[in-house]
């Protein structure tokens, strides 16, 4: 992917009332349409009686799975806004549930619209965002005698250390975000005279704050 691969920081739910209606939206990270699935229908559960459970949910790197539901309320009014809020803060494999408790007064089409997108937005800011970064590991094997200089390299280059085995040799292992293997490996290669044997382990995703 070409932009950074975001998502939420953690599942929350926010509440708001307009013109006596009751707002509820309830956000979760998911990996699979299975789980979002799962996660509406615990919503729908636990409110029961409420007027209206309408959702959106994306899933996939490149968001090849997208849904959405007006619930009952007017065709296009809470679905498409709950999942066009999803689109403009760039997340990824997220489900919101936006609850409503009728409360007497109706809103018309812009102001449901309004409504849904605005309580998704909120909820979205409420759990904040992170950013999740592929990575490998570099499995580096040295003699002791370049251990410690190995060490000061990569704590000089921020390289963070995943863990070391020692036996003849010691094996340092680092994660690397991917998009930089390449240029790490060259570097470490030509900094210690390739002295050293690098090969590549399992992947991860790292999160950091966005």
């Amino acid at each position: 992917m070409t932009e950074p691969y975001l998502t939420i920081a953690k599942n929350t739910t926010y509440e708001q009332t307009i013109k006596k209606s009751r707002f509820i939206c309830s956000i979760a990270r998911v990996s699979s349409e299975e789980e979002a699935q799962q996660f509406i229908a615990s919503i729908q559960a636990v409110n029961k009686k409420a007027t209206h459970n309408c959702f959106a949910y994306m899933i996939g790197d490149n968001d090849q799975i997208q849904r959405e539901s007006d619930n009952g309320e007017p065709s296009g009014t809470a679905g498409i806004p709950i999942l066009e809020s999803l689109k403009l803060a760039k997340i990824h494999n997220v489900v919101a549930v936006v609850t409503r408790y009728f409360g007497g007064i109706k809103l018309g089409a812009g102001g449901l619209i309004r409504a849904y997108s605005n309580t998704t937005t909120e909820a979205i800011h409420q759990a904040g965002l992170i950013q999740r970064i592929k990575q490998a590991i570099l499995k580096i094997t040295v003699t002791y005698a370049l251990h410690d200089p190995l060490l000061y390299y990569l704590k000089e280059n921020n390289l963070e250390v995943a863990g070391e085995e020692y036996g003849v040799n010691v094996e340092t292992s680092i994660y690397v975000n991917e998009t930089d293997l390449k240029n790490v490996k060259e570097k470490l290669i030509n900094r210690f005279n390739n002295q050293l044997q690098i090969t590549e382990g399992d992947q991860r995703f790292n999160e950091i704050p966005y």
